[in-house]
């Protein structure tokens, strides 16, 4: 029997529809069972409305219950049931079987899903009265599923024809695995590892006795007797319903099984769980915030990040004196070419790990980082008098001293050496581009600064006249050397310094390498490499000329 929902007179309802194919009438016998299960009124027990009978399709027609099936309400996770709630659902389900048995209307057929709940969570029995139907019309029974005899009565599995029509004792059986499934929230005999066909004809044919276990801790003892009670083998000594009635009522202790208080209190209790994972998502989402705060911050610096979440424009805001320091790897596209692309990418990542570390013990700013050049402010974006020469000083000979003791993972026999420059002047700041905005620096300060680290020498710091003034201003005892003239690109040719160290600055100092004449400033000697390296250094630069 097909079952789908459709619309009577405005109103839904449930349509069932006959299995075989088409009946050309409806029999009279077949009307006369009919008004007798139209006349059943029971507030535990589904209405009848009318027979469907049009182009050869036939079918019952009866109350749709918006809440679906005691199957579709024990499946669904969302929905919370405690023992007031289930005890209420069984308490319908027996007094709706009390009902049809006082009529002498046997069930036949009583499972969870032909057990529907309206709109109020009241249960009601429904199908009642489907065999009777079917004997009527003289239909030709489909084979049952195994799964769908899980409710039948052992004496009517061994008897096809008896099954057909049902029992009062059978009911009682129904009721049993019915309560299982309440008590478990599960499909009969989930906690049973075997295939319907086998649990079928354990059931059928004992010893041993098949029946489905119910833990005591999951409902009360008297509710799992009075289960056991039903499930008897013998038919004979399954109790009466009225007997189910008085016995399931009195597991309760005479408190009222009311589903509506039921219901308030577990409103009360999703609404203070409610508050409580609320709560706890608002502290989830404070945590997240901050770390994607902190990180933003990392980026831009806070005030301009603070003017992008808000949505407001960032102006370019112009720095009277500020101190800039660039530094790159001496010999770093040798170092490359020897290398794998993973092996340089931890080089970099390790050396600049390093730097990071150090900068945050120092009022300077990080301004960005491209390829092997480091670059660093003192002075912006939050301005600091004349300490901005001072701090980026003091950076770097915490930084040279650092570097003189770094090793590659991956070459570990050849040394890491860099250049450092240095120079002080006025710059513009500003956020530049919609996608990644960056937060760059430009003015001559930028490039002359630049240049001070291109003409240095390896594990020296290169500082430009500006700078050196400042810092003899600061008179903090820094040590410096006349380097000489030195000619800048685009400045012509001016005295640069060389800053060595500083009075209480205690921290070794690597010694800068000799180099002979006409030697670059910008790359590392054969005679450092390993030969293992030398021999990939002469297959890429091979490669090269090709």
């Amino acid at each position: 029997m097909k079952l789908c929902d459709c619309v009577s007179k405005g109103d839904w309802v449930w349509l069932k529809r006959f299995p075989g194919g088409k009946y050309a009438e409806v029999k009279p016998s077949t009307e006369k069972v009919f008004c007798q299960l139209r006349d059943l009124r029971h507030e535990n027990v589904n209405l009848f409305v009318g027979f469907f009978h049009d182009a050869g399709i036939l079918a019952v027609v009866s109350e749709h219950c918006t809440r679906g099936s005691l199957e579709d309400l024990l499946r669904n996770d969302d929905m919370k049931l405690d023992w007031m709630f289930k005890s209420s659902l069984l308490l319908d389900l027996i007094k709706g079987m009390k009902y049809l048995h006082h009529q002498e209307f046997p069930h036949g057929r009583l499972k969870s899903r032909n057990c529907v709940v309206d709109g109020r969570f009241v249960l009601k029995v429904t199908d009642h009265g489907y065999n009777e139907l079917l004997e009527a019309q003289k239909v030709v029974r489909e084979p049952t599923k195994p799964e769908d005899r899980f409710w039948t009565a052992p004496e009517l599995l061994r008897n096809p024809a008896l099954e057909r029509k049902g029992s009062f004792r059978g009911d009682i059986y129904s009721i049993s695995i019915i309560i299982q499934e309440v008590i478990c929230r599960d499909a009969p005999y989930c906690m049973l590892d075997m295939s319907p066909e086998e649990i079928i004809k354990k059931v059928e044919k004992p010893p041993p006795l098949c029946r489905p276990s119910v833990s005591i801790d999951q409902a009360p003892v008297e509710c799992i007797q009075l289960m056991k009670e039903c499930w008897s083998e013998q038919p004979d000594r399954r109790p009466h319903i009225n007997q189910v009635f008085d016995q399931f009522k009195s597991i309760n202790k005479g408190r009222k099984t009311n589903i509506i208080d039921s219901m308030l209190r577990m409103l009360e209790q999703y609404s203070s769980n409610l508050e409580d994972l609320i709560r706890e998502r608002t502290e989830e989402l404070e945590v997240e915030k901050q770390k994607t705060d902190r990180l933003l911050t990392q980026m831009l610096p806070p005030s301009v990040a603070e003017a992008l979440k808000t949505g407001a424009p960032v102006e370019p805001e112009y720095f009277e004196e500020v101190t800039l320091y660039f530094s790159d790897i001496v010999g770093f596209t040798t170092i490359s070419a020897m290398s794998d692309p993973i092996e340089v990418v931890d080089l970099l990542n390790d050396l600049y790990t390093l730097f990071d570390a150090i900068i945050g013990s120092h009022d300077v700013y990080k301004v960005e980082t491209i390829g092997d050049a480091y670059m660093v402010a003192s002075g912006l974006p939050k301005r600091n008098g004349k300490r901005h020469a001072g701090e980026i000083a003091n950076m770097s000979l915490d930084i040279l001293s650092a570097v003189g003791t770094f090793k590659m993972r991956h070459m570990p026999d050849v040394p890491v050496r860099i250049r450092i420059g240095l120079h002080s002047g006025p710059c513009v700041a500003g956020v530049v581009g919609l996608t990644m905005p960056r937060y760059c620096l430009f003015g001559d300060t930028v490039n002359t600064a630049s240049r001070m680290e291109s003409t240095g020498l390896p594990y020296r710091i290169h500082v430009n006249l500006r700078t050196v003034e400042i810092l003899h201003a600061l008179k903090e005892g820094y040590k410096l050397d006349l380097r000489g003239k030195t000619e800048l690109k685009g400045k012509g040719t001016e005295d640069t310094y060389w800053l060595i160290g500083r009075d209480g600055f205690t921290k070794p100092i690597p010694t800068p390498p000799d180099l002979k004449p006409g030697a670059s400033s910008h790359g590392i000697s054969m005679e450092e490499i390993p030969e293992d390296r030398k021999q990939k250094l002469q297959k890429a630069r091979a490669g090269q000329k090709i």
